[in-house]
């Protein structure tokens, strides 16, 4: 599993002086083709579940084109994260959003040709984009201050509000688009996400450079430069030999997986207490508002007071939503603020978790660990979205909350044994 790098150092040379204008220039950049990406994504994933129905002719499996995106998000994770090693952050993302093009593709040409293989495949590839979207937060903190990593962290993951606001509003014109055409209309806003991802992939080729991984490594200290640190098997043993790291990454698992196993069932649980499309829609948008909109604030927040405290912060908010949605029955407005409340929670657990994780493994580790990171994340919220369904059916969206708020059981109590038993220094953002 292990991968050789190809350089060790950035095509320029680049001197501490430099690093003020280059962090700058790397922030913009991310933040630009975060907004592009974020686009790309809820453009055309709101109506997968559509498409595959269409295709399939079956509505029973139409929950089954979503699921195929998350497993190729999963499922790229660790391949990225070795490239990402081997040759700096740049091809890594500019190769995913180009297979996440090709897959937009696939999906069009399923559409056309009625084929549900084919479009299990194209939704799988469509999910690269997404693990590209997620690994750019960690480019954002390679050059960071340690003091300041959290909030780099931070705005990459708030210029997702943009794309998930615009994204949903721009698929009614995108289907819209190609209406007359043999391009089915539900097709169409992959066509726009298939051309987003790939002026996406253009800006970060064309811009993200130098390559803030190989700067930070070649800036680092020479005993952190030997390449026998870097491959996927030095991440493992990097997050097996730190507490901390073993609680970020548990810190992101478990907020993620509450997260989407609650959001994905609260549509359907307003429904049943009479809630139109409208309300609905107001109820999703300040959950997505949750999420991305607060992120600087949860940033800020853990570089001030601590990684540990803002994970904290996440449990408890976390909690306070699955009790707020899980008894809120009929009342709507207790519904939108329990769902608000778990894009918070949210919010605060990817953020410091993140951060955390960065902080907690040597330099050449970080991207091979990141990388494990997400494939835990999105496997696990895998399995908790498609647990969520049974739940619901067969206890109710009460118990799925209940059930939700257990997961935060053990990341509170390994935050607070680490707390105690790995006391950090200030100086370590922790």
């Amino acid at each position: 599993m292990s991968t050789a790098p190809r350089t060790d150092r950035p095509a320029v040379p680049v001197t501490p002086a430099d690093l003020p204008r280059l962090r700058r220039r790397t922030s913009g950049v991310l933040i630009a083709g975060q907004i592009l990406g974020g686009i790309g994504v809820p453009i055309s994933i709101a109506l997968a579940p559509v498409l595959a129905t269409e295709v399939s002719g079956t509505e029973s499996l139409s929950g089954f084109a979503s699921t195929a995106a998350v497993i190729g998000t999963a499922v790229v994770s660790l391949p990225l994260a070795a490239l990402m090693t081997a040759r700096g952050r740049r091809p890594g993302l500019v190769l995913a959003y180009v297979i996440g093009a090709a897959g937009a593709a696939l999906v069009v040409l399923a559409a056309a040709v009625k084929s549900f293989p084919l479009l299990m495949l194209g939704m799988a590839a469509f999910g690269a984009a997404s693990s590209a979207n997620l690994q750019a937060r960690f480019a954002a903190a390679d050059l960071a201050e340690p003091d300041r990593r959290a909030r780099a962290i931070s705005m990459v993951v708030w210029a997702s509000t943009i794309g998930a606001v615009l994204g949903p509003n721009l698929s009614a014109p995108a289907s819209r688009s190609f209406a007359g055409t043999s391009i089915p209309q539900t097709a169409g806003p992959f066509v726009w996400a298939g051309a987003v991802f790939l002026l996406t992939a253009a800006l970060i080729g064309v811009l993200l450079r130098p390559d803030p991984l190989l700067t930070a490594r070649a800036l680092s200290a020479p005993e952190e430069q030997t390449p026998a640190g870097r491959s996927l098997r030095a991440g493992f043993a990097a997050v097996k030999a730190s507490p901390r790291a073993r609680l970020a990454l548990v810190t992101i698992a478990v907020s993620h997986t509450t997260m989407v196993s609650i959001m994905v069932m609260t549509p359907v649980d307003l429904g049943h207490h009479g809630a139109g499309l409208q309300l609905v829609g107001l109820v999703i948008s300040g959950h997505i508002a949750g999420m991305f909109g607060f992120s600087p604030v949860m940033g800020w927040l853990a570089d001030r007071i601590g990684r540990l405290s803002v994970i904290g912060l996440a449990a408890g908010l976390l909690s306070v939503a699955a009790l707020l949605a899980g008894t809120a029955g009929g009342n709507h407005a207790q519904s939108a603020a329990g769902l608000f409340l778990l894009g918070l929670g949210w919010s605060a657990g990817m953020v410091s978790g993140s951060a955390l994780l960065t902080d907690s493994v040597p330099q050449p580790a970080r991207a091979a660990v990141q990388g494990l990171g997400d494939l835990t994340m999105n496997t696990a919220a895998g399995v908790g979205g498609a647990a969520s369904g049974l739940i619901m059916s067969q206890a109710g969206y009460g118990w799925l909350n209940a059930v939700g708020a257990a997961l935060l059981l053990p990341m509170a109590a390994l935050a607070l044994f680490t707390a105690r038993r790995h006391p950090v220094k200030a100086a370590d953002g922790a």
